[in-house]
């Protein structure tokens, strides 16, 4: 445990697993929206980066996107399926980061479930544009940061702890194994 962490008066790791691990990948990037996607992350070569909507998330943590068939990302999917995804669900907390296994089909069901008119934008023939495809992502384990009451009892702890000369932090970090 850090020097920080050390001053800590209350519990703030806490590692999840199964379900609860689960509940928590789900929460922190719902409110997140959109995560960076990164692939190439085992090759060797320089890890590729950006930025993707998450169309879906299940229960069990799985995560959906809508993409190309001829994207980059598409065919670094397919050279490697490794991939980690990066999320920020505010300004000062709901950060997670977690490693999954990626696979892409054509499943044109669950196209249609993850379909929204914005996506004509790039797909212009509509749900039934042949270059579409779905990726699906499992996550295998993770490392999580956010607050155990919020951002506003956060920033209060903080304070108060500033005025004292006392580290209280409201934050709550671990791992993820799923």
């Amino acid at each position: 445990m850090d020097s920080i962490n050390q001053q800590q008066p209350e519990k703030n790791r806490e590692n999840l697993q199964g379900m609860e691990a689960a509940q928590k990948l789900k929460e922190l990037g719902e409110k997140a929206k959109t995560c960076f996607f990164c692939t190439h992350i085992t090759t060797g070569k320089q890890f590729a980066v950006r930025p993707m909507a998450v169309q879906h998330i299940d229960d069990d943590g799985t995560c959906w996107f809508l993409s190309a068939t001829d994207s980059e990302k598409n065919m670094d999917i397919a050279e490697d399926p490794a991939v980690q995804l990066l999320f920020q669900g505010s300004t000062h907390s709901d950060f997670l980061s977690f490693y999954g296994h990626a696979t892409i089909s054509q499943d044109k069901a669950k196209i249609a479930e993850l379909w929204e008119p914005v996506f004509k934008t790039w797909f212009t023939e509509g749900q039934d544009d042949p270059r579409i495809s779905v990726i699906r992502v499992v996550p295998e384990e993770g490392y999580y940061w956010d607050t155990k009451h919020g951002q506003v009892v956060a920033f209060a702890k903080q304070v108060a702890g500033a005025m004292m000369g006392k580290t209280l932090d409201d934050s709550i970090e671990g791992t993820l194994k799923l």
